[in-house]
């Protein structure tokens, strides 16, 4: 699977886990604990790729995180 950033956080509103890939505009799911809710974004990330792929739209590349340090 590509190495997107996935952030994961609790929704009051909703009372589950809310799990969103910021490159992907779109691409987010839910679930009751942070572990679902990662199992489900990742599922999630390989259905917005297939299709993005079928429609031949572009495919971001998956930016990560650059650590610096002082």
């Amino acid at each position: 699977m590509d190495k997107y950033e996935v952030i994961i956080y609790w929704s009051d509103e909703d009372q589950i886990y809310i799990a969103e890939v910021p490159e992907l505009p779109g691409c987010m799911a839910h679930g009751d604990t942070r572990e679902e809710a990662l199992k489900e974004a990742g599922e999630a990330m390989q259905l917005w790729l297939d299709t993005a792929r079928e429609m031949g739209r572009k495919v971001p590349k998956p930016k990560g995180r650059k650590l610096v340090y002082a």
